[in-house]
């Protein structure tokens, strides 16, 4: 599941190629693997196996005074 939508990926793919695939820019997302928010630094160690769920939050900039908006 991605995003709570049924999604197929090839076996053995990581959450980074997951991104890459996806065309995402790691550093601007957060991810979210079976509830636990991962940290960057595994996302090319974390393999997505069968039944797995992926949540991808993207921040986006903006706002007045400085003050960002984050989109959930």
């Amino acid at each position: 599941m991605l995003n709570g939508e049924p999604f197929e990926l090839e076996p053995g793919r990581t959450i980074s190629q997951l991104l890459t695939q996806l065309d995402i820019d790691s550093r601007r997302v957060a991810v979210e693997h079976n509830l636990t928010v991962l940290r960057r630094s595994l996302y090319e160690s974390t393999p997505i196996l069968d039944g797995d769920e992926i949540e991808i939050v993207n921040f986006v900039g903006g706002g007045s005074n400085g003050i960002g908006n984050f989109e959930l």
